[in-house]
Formats: C-alpha cells, sequence, structure tokens
C-alpha cells in the first residue's frame, strides 16, 4: 500500500497519468478464469479484484498526458513489426505473500515485445518522467491482497490445481487509469499475423 500511495503522489505532483499496455485474454477464456476466481473468492471468503478484467501486463509507466500522440504512434510502429502469437495459460503459480497468478507457457514473445518497447524509455526520461516497467515474468493475476494464512493455505491447494487454456494475442491494448483507480481505453494496437506481416 506504501509504495501505491507514494504513486499516487508522485502522479499529482508531477501532473503524471498512469498507463498500461496490456494483453487481455479471448472472451471465452476470459469467462473460465472468472469462473475460478468465483470458486477461489468463496471458498476463501476472500474479495477478488473485480475493476480489471484478466490481462497480461506488458509495459507500465507514468506519463504526462500532452505525451499521448507521441508514445502512441511509437508503440504503433513497435507493433506492427510484431505479429501475433499463441498465448497458452498453464496452471498457477504465487509471489509469496502477495497473490496467485496463471503462469504463462511461454513468455518469449512477451519478452520480444517489452525489449523491443524499450526505445520509449528514453523519451519518457527526458520529459522528467520515470522509467518503463517492463515485463520480466509476464502472468495472468489471479488473486491478490491475501493474508498469510489465506496465501499459505490457497498455495497449497493451487499447486495441485491444473488450468490450461489457450487463446491467440492479435492484439494490445493501452489503459490510462485515473486516482480512483479505473481503468480508461485510450488505444488498441493490432498484432499483425505472421502470414501477412511481410506481405
Amino acid at each position: 500500500m506504501e509504495n501505491l500511495n507514494s504513486a499516487i503522489s508522485l502522479r499529482a505532483d508531477a501532473n503524471l497519468w498512469e498507463y498500461l499496455l496490456v494483453a487481455h485474454p479471448s472472451e471465452e477464456v476470459h469467462a473460465k478464469i472468472l469462473d475460478e476466481k468465483k470458486i477461489f473468492e468463496t471458498k476463501y471468503e476472500q474479495e477478488t479484484d473485480t475493476r480489471f478484467y484478466p490481462h497480461i501486463t506488458i509495459a507500465n509507466f507514468l506519463a504526462k498526458e500532452a505525451m499521448e500522440g507521441t508514445f502512441i504512434r511509437w508503440i504503433q510502429n513497435i507493433c506492427s513489426l510484431q505479429k501475433s502469437f499463441t498465448v497458452t495459460l498453464n496452471n498457477y503459480s504465487g509471489f509469496p505473500s502477495s497473490g496467485l497468478y496463471l503462469r504463462i507457457q511461454n513468455e518469449e514473445p512477451f519478452k520480444r515485445l517489452a525489449n523491443a518497447l524499450k526505445i520509449l524509455d528514453g523519451f519518457m526520461q527526458s520529459n522528467d518522467c520515470p522509467p518503463l516497467k517492463l515485463v520480466s515474468k509476464p502472468h495472468v493475476t489471479f488473486a491478490t491482497g491475501l493474508s498469510q494464512y489465506s496465501f499459505d493455505n490457497a498455495m497449497q491447494e493451487y499447486a495441485r490445481k491444473t488450468f490450461h487454456e489457450s487463446f491467440r494475442a492479435e492484439k494490445l491494448v493501452l489503459l490510462k487509469r485515473d486516482a480512483y483507480m479505473k481503468c480508461h481505453l485510450i488505444n488498441t494496437f493490432i498484432l499483425p499475423s505472421p502470414l501477412t506481416l511481410f506481405d
């Protein structure tokens, strides 16, 4: 909570907005994740975070609103040189004491995207914005804010549970998060099909 408060304070002091570049699962996979989250919520008497759709964060950064047009063009150019890919969610894991997530079987396409986005970092910092935060461990958050007791019990159970679903990542979405933690859609970036990338 301390990090969240300091981020909000930084945003307010420097007139910065928080942006997230994410990939969303297909509607079918999205529905299956939400079904699993409801089962978890009932069993552990834990309110899961319903403010966000299940997603995979690729980049997270603070920037001035006036910079939007420029970094949207940069992200568009980067995405046009990438290609769509299959994402497979394969079972559960956890970040110690903080929550559970769904593992991504092949992390390489996300790391490739993150690597391509590094070029934006100089632009951000030259405009007095903090460094870009790029994904190092792509995942879909499943449950957060657990007590140590709930986390330990859930990890024991979910380490033995299976979840295996795939979807095609054909677009990325840029979101802007307001002071109330609500996300607003800013732009959608299409990832070309591997068959049409060099047509």
